[in-house]
């Protein structure tokens, strides 16, 4: 028999190094993050913000993250269901969301940061790219960066709505146009009014009207929460106009009440929710095993008669 050579042996297998738990799961592009987090070492303890936007399935998450070596830090935070408080309670999920829940999300965070007077942002949302200047007589603009995580970052990709939302809202975020919908890659130009159209929602607009039309019993089936909230293919973008103004009226974010019992001077609530079985004493658990025993003696007794 020949003889083989062990190239796995112990020694190998000691110096094996397995990658980081997110990267195993598929969670973290490392090289990506690497790159997003690292800061300029001239610039000391100065926070990287970064604008790390979200689609799931019913949602869209959009904060504004700062990394440190104990973790990631969210500054400031906005979800596509606010939306509902704002006159929008459908469509949470489209391109128009994208782009009001990036526009709260930037009204919200300037407020916060006493930004809102000296950085307005664009009123005049005509599909034209704005980018944010820093005024010369007061503080910079807010910067931050955008990360999209293992999103395609392909043209039109929703992703880029919540960017177009927050600069509108007047954060400085570096990009271009080559990736809003409605480029041309071939004349190298941004068709403002399809990106305009887009954002406020035009597109579902026209084929809420064209299964109207086609299929009533689709239209009552797939737009039944679109009814029921007095929304139409008529006065959907209207609905996005008005949602823009109430949210840079009031962009502040509103806690939700507790229902359970009303909170205490310490602010933590009357009742309780208990998820841990209280641990009984010794007389309890005595108690306990004697009404064990008993009950095993009445069944034993019901089976012997």
């Amino acid at each position: 028999m020949p003889f083989l050579k062990v190239i796995k042996d112990k020694a190998y297998f000691k110096r094996f190094q397995v990658q980081y738990r997110r990267r195993r799961e598929g969670k973290t592009d490392y090289y990506a993050r690497r790159k997003l987090v690292t800061q300029d070492k001239n610039k000391y303890n100065s926070p990287k913000y970064r604008l790390v936007v979200r689609f799931t399935n019913k949602d869209v998450i959009a904060q504004i993250v700062y990394s440190k070596i104990s973790g990631d830090f969210v500054l400031c935070a906005a979800y596509a269901h606010e939306l509902t408080g704002y006159g929008m309670p459908v469509s949470h999920t489209s391109y128009a969301a994208g782009y009001a829940t990036g526009l709260l999300l930037a009204r919200r965070v300037l407020t916060k940061l006493k930004l809102a007077d000296k950085y307005a942002g664009n009123s005049n949302v005509n599909g034209e790219d704005y980018n944010v200047e820093s005024v010369t007589d007061g503080p910079a603009a807010f910067y931050v960066i955008l990360d999209t995580g293992l999103a395609r970052t392909t043209t039109g990709a929703k992703v880029f709505s919540v960017l177009k939302g927050v600069t509108d809202g007047g954060v400085e975020v570096p990009h271009g146009v080559n990736r809003f919908v409605g480029f041309n890659k071939e004349e190298n130009k941004l068709n403002a009014d399809t990106l305009r159209k887009y954002i406020f929602g035009g597109h579902v607009a026209e084929y809420m009207g064209k299964v109207q039309k086609e299929d009533p019993e689709k239209f009552a089936k797939h737009f039944s929460k679109f009814v029921a909230a007095g929304i139409t293919a008529a006065n959907f973008q209207e609905k996005w106009t008005a949602t823009h103004k109430a949210i840079r009226a009031n962009p502040v974010h509103k806690p939700t009440e507790k229902k359970v019992g009303a909170p205490s001077a310490d602010g933590k609530p009357a009742t309780q929710k208990a998820f841990n079985k209280k641990r009984l004493n010794l007389g309890q658990r005595r108690n306990r095993i004697r009404q064990q025993l008993a009950y095993r003696a009445r069944v034993a007794q019901k089976k012997d008669e």
